[in-house]
């Protein structure tokens, strides 16, 4: 960069940069040059020529057009529209002195080269001139000598030119269409593969927010029963945390065999085993039954109020569709474990409203614990799986605190729609 910039020459604002060289030559335009240039050579040893000389030059300049076309092979590839030029005015020179059939094959290939290898204004322009140059090369003789043999004169020139500039366009068509053909396919491919990782990272997402709705509730208990086992002494206190924490262990324990074998289960991948071993808002009474156990000790009390209208003829309850009971479950769930980690001794109520035509709503409260730290450990991750949980379906989702008229709380509350078509499913 430096050494260009030193070779810059400015003159009225303008900078001249240095001539930059012609690229090598490929291999097989070298091959094609020698060959020619030696066959050129073998022809012209043998006085093999296609006609007298049209002009009274030497006859050495035969050969100069023949090492010319020559050097238009040799940059056929790298710089198509230079060795036209130079093909061209070379065998210009080859009719004047006699002309030899090498020099003239040469100038096709280097017509269809620069169609094929050129830019694409060349692609386009170089076809119609050729067809130009024919017409001229056909109608000018015969209106001049008015002998219907003059035709082969344009006959002979959309040889040389319209025929190879017709084939290079037809192959670079293919060449072109080959190339499309190949980075559609790539595109494809990345596309495909984005595609999975997107699948697999929300497949993982969606295990790791299973894993911590179905376990931290039983971790959460295991946790504060265990401290409060060891900081009472008392035999019988102590039997009843001993009790709970065995409950919470059984029932973690066995949810995580489920999930185990749903996922294990290649012949079952998301149908049926999967519906039947999904929660659902009539397993709430259970929750907050072991939630009431639970938080027993911790001085809470827990409350369901259940506003559902109910839409079946069998009178069995409101039954919507599985996504959005598990997303209600789930939350609940969630909400009942923070409670236990944070809340003061006081009641905690959990909401369940939901009529046809609108959405399902979810609204758990509790009161707001001024502790400094949690009953039991957490990972934080418990407000960011609710939040993704009514992203998916396009719900909506607050948390935090809030002045009640008893002092502060902390409410839970999100809002799931509901489509009629999967209400009617």
């Amino acid at each position: 960069m430096e050494a260009a910039g030193r070779a810059a020459v400015f003159d009225g604002g303008v900078t001249a940069r240095p001539r930059t060289a012609l690229p090598r030559p490929h291999r097989d335009d070298l091959r094609i040059a020698v060959c020619g240039l030696l066959g050129g050579l073998l022809v012209w040893g043998l006085g093999l020529r296609n006609n007298g000389p049209l002009v009274d030059l030497p006859d050495w300049l035969i050969l100069l057009a023949l090492a010319a076309m020559s050097g238009a092979e040799l940059m056929r590839r790298s710089a198509p529209r230079t060795a036209l030029a130079t093909a061209t005015a070379a065998l210009a020179l080859d009719v004047c002195t006699g002309g030899l059939i090498i020099t003239i094959v040469m100038f096709t290939d280097v017509v269809y080269a620069a169609v094929l290898y050129g830019s694409p204004a060349t692609a386009r322009r170089l076809p119609v001139i050729t067809v130009l140059l024919t017409v001229a090369a056909t109608v000018v003789p015969v209106a001049v000598l008015r002998d219907p043999r003059a035709l082969l004169l344009g006959i002979g020139v959309g040889v040389l030119t319209a025929a190879p500039a017709f084939t290079g366009v037809i192959i670079r068509e293919h060449r072109d269409a080959a190339r499309a053909a190949r980075l559609e396919a790539e595109q494809t491919a990345l596309l495909a593969e984005m595609d999975r990782t997107q699948a697999v990272v929300a497949e993982r997402a969606r295990m790791a927010r299973e894993l911590h709705d179905m376990v931290a509730n039983h971790l959460s208990a295991i946790a504060i029963h265990s401290t409060a086992a060891q900081s009472i002494d008392d035999p019988a206190a102590t039997r009843e945390a001993l009790g709970v924490i065995r409950e919470n262990s059984v029932q973690g324990l066995a949810e995580m065999r489920r999930l185990i074998g749903l996922l294990r289960d290649a012949k079952d991948p998301g149908a049926t085993a999967e519906a039947q071993a999904t929660p659902t808002l009539d397993g709430l009474d259970a929750l907050l039954a072991q939630a009431r156990t639970n938080g027993a000790s911790s001085g809470l009390t827990f409350t369901l109020r259940d506003a559902r209208q109910d839409t079946r003829a069998d009178g069995g309850g409101t039954r919507l569709p599985a996504p959005v009971e598990l997303a209600a479950y789930r939350i609940v769930q969630e909400s009942l474990t923070n409670a236990l980690k944070h809340a003061a001794p006081g009641e905690v109520v959990v909401r369940i409203a939901y009529a046809p035509g609108s959405p399902l709503t979810v609204s758990v409260t509790s009161p707001f614990g001024d502790r400094p730290g949690p009953r039991a450990p957490g990972s934080g991750a418990g407000l960011v799986g609710m939040r993704e949980r009514i992203a998916l379906l396009d719900g909506a989702f607050e948390a935090g605190p809030e002045d009640a008229g008893d002092g502060k709380t902390w409410r839970v509350r999100a809002t799931l729609p509901v489509r009629e078509e999967e209400e009617e499913r």
